[in-house]
Order: C-alpha cells, then structure tokens, then sequence
C-alpha cells in the first residue's frame, strides 16, 4: 500500500529495467491488467500497476460519491513519487487513458511515452454528448432493475472475465465514481497538440464507435501519435520501450 492524496493505494511491481506504469479503466483493477504487466516484466520491463482509489484493496474518502481526471492523476502522481517512477511508458485504458493525458499535460517528467487505449475524449466527438447521455439512461435503468452491481454488469457487458466482473461488481461505488468524473478533464484541442512525447493511440474490435472517433481525433492532434486498432497494448507498450533504446530483451 503506498499513500497517495488522502487515500492508500494497492500497488504490484514486477520485473526490473525500464519502467512502465500501468493505470485503469472504469469497473477495473490492477489485477485485471496482471497478463499485460507480466507479459511486460518477462519482456525485461519494472512494471508498476496500481488500483485506482475504491478498487481492490485501495481506499476512499468518506462519503466518495464522485471523483475528477485530476484527482485521479494527483493520486497516480503521488504514487510515481513514492515509488520512484520516472521517464516511463506510461499505459492509460479507457478513464485510465484520460488520466495519462492530465498527467502528460501537468506532471512532465513522470512519462516518456504513453498507450493509450480507448480514450473516451467525447467532448471532441460529434454526438459524443448523445452518447454519454444514452450511456447514462442504461445505467439508470440497469440499477432500477438490478441495483449497482447491476449497472456494472451491464457496462462490462461479457468484456471481463468472471473473476474481473465479481471484483467490479463489489467496487460498484469506484465504478460510479468515475462515471462522475468522465467528463471532467478540460483539455482543448491546442493542449494535445502540445503534447511532445511519442504516443500509441488504441482501439480494438469492441471499442464503441464514439470512442473509436474519439481516438481517431486524438491521434490527429498529437504530433508524435501513432494509431494502431488491433487492441494490443502489450504490442504498443514494446514499440515505445524500444524506440526509447532500451534494452534489447524488449522485443516482439
């Protein structure tokens, strides 16, 4: 357990060389990312990975009914600082992808490249507020049928396996929390631009189509992007430890 902003953090490090740090998506966990941290650690990576505030074993304020991108990058900031990361590739999925951006824009210095995987940017997306809006009316009936757990389920919708799905299920006020806070991120057009380190935009098949756009347009704004659609974050996450120079065990 690491202390990040007011809340204890459940941190995993494996491997040693360079470093990688691993944030979340929504109705997620550390433990749903360990295939792409060991994959990482036995390609010769010191891999991070670390529960966002309300998932797994990691703690929230009380009441915690909301939270914001820039909350969430102060904890993974603080959280670098304890553990000694810098200069990494880092991996941001999904609300994960959205506070790898915050920290790219306010905390240079801690990444030298970053993944990221289905960045739900739908302020930049015509008819991203629709959906948004159609996401939440799910949602709310999904919880009046089912209550939270319910929601949860219904988000995820067969993309996690048993074990991830019970785990996201119980940490159904994390999951709301974020949904509080996914559109919480102020970033203009001229802010991504500005971004001056290698990025690997992703999207797989089962990436909904707001969130696919979305990426397509973040990938045209960053100057040094590369967008792939094969959902592979291990693959892009060892692209960018070898163009880094690293050492030659981060291979494909």
């Amino acid at each position: 357990m690491v202390s990040a902003i007011g809340v204890e953090l459940e941190v995993e490090e494996r491997g040693s060389g360079p470093a990688v740090l691993l944030v979340h998506g929504i109705a997620s966990d550390h433990l749903a990312l360990e295939p792409l941290a060991e994959e990482l650690a036995g390609r010769g990576a010191r891999v991070v990975s670390y529960s966002r505030r309300g998932y797994a074993s990691s703690g929230t304020p009380e009441p915690y009914v909301g939270t914001t991108v820039q909350e969430q990058a102060e904890d993974a900031a603080a959280l670098a600082a304890a553990v000694g990361v810098r200069n990494a590739v880092v991996v941001g999925d999904g609300f994960g992808a959205l506070v790898v951006l915050d920290l790219l824009v306010r905390h240079p210095g801690i990444a030298r490249a970053a993944v990221l995987a289905d960045p739900p940017l739908l302020a930049f997306v015509e008819g991203g507020a629709l959906a948004l809006a159609t996401w939440h009316e799910e949602l709310r009936e999904a919880v009046a049928a089912g209550g939270p757990a319910a929601a949860v389920e219904l988000w995820l919708a067969g993309r996690a396996a048993p074990a991830d799905l019970a785990r996201a299920r119980a940490a159904h006020r994390a999951f709301f929390a974020d949904w509080a806070g996914l559109a919480s991120l102020p970033l203009t057009r001229g802010t991504l631009r500005a971004i001056d380190i290698p990025v690997v935009v992703v999207t797989g098949t089962d990436s909904p189509p707001p969130v696919v756009a979305a990426a397509d347009v973040l990938a045209g704004l960053v100057s040094d992007a590369e967008r792939t659609t094969d959902g592979d974050l291990g693959a892009a996450a060892r692209s960018l430890l070898r163009r880094g120079g690293e050492p030659q065990m981060i291979s494909k």
